[in-house]
């Protein structure tokens, strides 16, 4: 099992790429379009063979990322949900 500092740096953030967005290191591929394909549905094997380039390391990277990102995050509930 790789550490999740090792996966945290496979994603990048530069500003002169994808406007700052964090990508995957080496590509134009955010962790963004990567989460909502797998949010849509698509299997790692799926993107894997769509990107050729990609290893499973990187969808690994992206799903850490996004949830090391939301750690950090409070949200507030506009209005009660009633049951």
């Amino acid at each position: 099992m790789m550490s999740e500092q090792y996966l945290l740096d496979r994603i990048v953030l530069n500003p002169n790429v994808m406007v700052g967005k964090p990508v995957i290191r080496g590509t134009r591929l955010t962790v963004e379009y990567i989460l909502n394909f797998l949010a849509h549905g698509a299997t790692v094997g799926e993107i894997l063979q769509e990107y050729v380039g990609l290893v499973e390391e990187d969808i690994q990277a992206c799903l850490l990322f996004a949830s090391e990102s939301l750690s950090s995050v409070f949200f507030v509930p506009m209005e009660m949900e009633m049951a």
